[in-house]
């Protein structure tokens, strides 16, 4: 459920939209098969560390052709310091697989056949699509649900209730305020110690967490 007035809501986009313009993922790619396999690897792991791993696997699969006929243990070797690196091997390999099997090496951009491939689900899809073609989407991870429930945007208990209460309370313009909000909650309002001292939102934040007495900077 979203907790806010419309008025608040909006003026809530607005903050994100003014202070995170043009923002984009932090992960590092130069094609779709790099932020595809960039994406995978983030599940539960930092960008930073994704951005440590990835040079070397894509040094050794430069392309999707060449990841559909690795060994799977080198994959593990390759990528060992990120979490749930057994899956994720698994399931970089099999995906290149599918990708030439069924879709000619093309990797889709259609996000009902793009959540067919092995360790692709609904998050991941979304936030490939956000990135790479500016989809009208939203993608929860775990900065932007405790954004939500913080800014009173939604109370749900799950990512796919809160991602529903996010489209249904902003509608538009969902790929730059998903940005924003990861950016927002890696950087100014974090699990532990958020900076309150920093936030242009303070003023429409009621959570019983934050720092009072602090500045409001709008």
């Amino acid at each position: 459920m979203v907790l806010r007035s419309p008025k608040e809501i909006q003026e809530i986009k607005r903050r994100l939209l003014e202070h995170y313009a043009q923002a984009k993922t932090e992960l590092r790619y130069k094609n779709l098969y790099e932020l595809l396999v960039a994406v995978m690897l983030s599940a539960q792991c930092t960008d930073k560390r994704v951005n440590q791993i990835t040079p070397a696997l894509f040094e050794r699969y430069p392309t999707i052709e060449d990841l559909a006929k690795a060994d799977v243990e080198d994959v593990k070797e390759l990528i060992k310091s990120c979490s749930f690196f057994n899956n994720k091997a698994k399931n970089l390999v099999a995906a290149a697989k599918m990708v030439l099997e069924r879709y000619q090496g093309k990797i889709p951009t259609d996000e009902k056949e793009l959540i067919k491939l092995p360790g692709v689900g609904q998050k991941t899809a979304h936030v490939v699509l956000i990135e790479y073609l500016n989809k009208n989407l939203m993608a929860v991870d775990t900065h932007v649900f405790r954004v939500a429930h913080r800014l009173g945007l939604s109370d749900a208990k799950t990512p796919q209730k809160v991602e529903e209460d996010l489209v249904q309370a902003f509608q538009t313009d969902l790929a730059a305020i998903h940005q924003a909000m990861v950016l927002f909650g890696r950087y100014i309002c974090t699990a532990k110690n958020p900076k309150c001292d920093q936030c242009f939102l303070y003023d429409l934040c009621n959570w019983e967490g934050k720092k009072r007495g602090e500045p409001k900077s709008e």
